[in-house]
């Protein structure tokens, strides 16, 4: 007879420890999973695929310019219903969702600022309000930041994202574009230099209109670039279209760019056109028409 009886284990449930959702991302194009703050150290860039994630408006002023030299102008204009659109949801109903969700009034931030010491009239938009479309405040806004760098005597910045004009506001959106361009026109007049960026995605109606004016036109790159979608195009042309036909690599090669500026070296590089233009101010020749 055992001088023991049958000995009883007790089992304890154990449980996986969780892993924060948030401490990696996975890169789309390799599969690579990416230490969220080592993407954060190098600007939303993935170091081994080269991928640029989306950045905010308030993420790249901070990244382009000088600490502390940022004013912000034109914060009061807010965006009205002119056509009192309705769909599922109402315009207006779309307007207080995004302000909600992004914490900006509209898609675009709008200021003065220093890059190397060099004053700026900047303007950057955010793709999360609303697909960074451009309607009555977006391109006031965008008009008010030329005209400053034209009456300040400063170079402009703007940094696009967006999907095109806002078609809740119908005619009024597309105003946009000429009022923009005509703005564009008496900064050269000024003899000021206008830097474009265009980031992933620009299209449409800001495509057609102060996207395409610069002095100097840059781009990320992968950004996608064009004025309408590739299966609208394909539609109405009857044409099989190449490959890429509307990445920035494939308008570099075609003219339509000057650079391709990896979003790490970009500060740079500005640094260096703004120099350049300050060499030659005397002599800075309009080149829009």
């Amino acid at each position: 007879m055992a001088l023991f009886g049958k000995p009883k284990y007790s089992t304890v449930s154990v449980k996986k420890r969780d892993i924060p959702s948030n401490l990696f991302t996975k890169c789309p194009v390799s599969g690579e999973m990416v230490y969220n703050k080592d993407l954060q150290k190098n600007l939303h860039v993935v170091p081994g695929s080269g991928y640029h994630f989306p950045l905010t408006a308030t993420e790249r002023l901070q990244m382009l310019l000088d600490p502390e030299t940022f004013e912000e102008m034109d914060a009061g204009l807010l965006t009205e219903d002119p056509l009192q659109f309705m769909e599922l949801v109402s315009y207006r109903e779309k307007i207080s969702e995004n302000r909600a969700k992004t914490g900006m009034d509209e898609a675009v931030i709008c200021g003065i600022g220093k890059i190397a010491g060099t004053p700026i009239s900047i303007a950057v938009m955010d793709f999360r309000f609303l697909g960074g479309s451009m309607g009555c405040v977006v391109g006031e806004k965008i008009t008010r930041t030329i005209e400053r760098g034209a009456e300040r005597s400063m170079p402009v910045l703007i940094c696009c994202a967006s999907g095109g004009a806002r078609m809740y506001e119908g005619i009024l959106s597309l105003m946009q574009m000429a009022k923009t361009s005509a703005a564009l026109a008496k900064l050269a007049t000024a003899r000021q230099p206008y830097i474009a960026l265009l980031t992933n995605p620009t299209m449409a109606g800001v495509v057609a209109s102060f996207a395409s004016l610069g002095d100097i036109i840059l781009a990320e790159p992968g950004a996608l670039i064009g004025f309408a979608g590739p299966r609208v195009i394909k539609e109405t042309t009857r044409q099989e279209l190449p490959s890429g036909f509307q990445t920035a690599e494939f308008l570099l090669e075609h003219g339509f760019l000057d650079q391709i500026v990896p979003r790490t070296q970009l500060r740079r590089h500005i640094i260096h056109f703004l120099k350049a233009f300050s060499c030659e101010k005397n002599r800075f020749l309009p080149t829009r028409q």
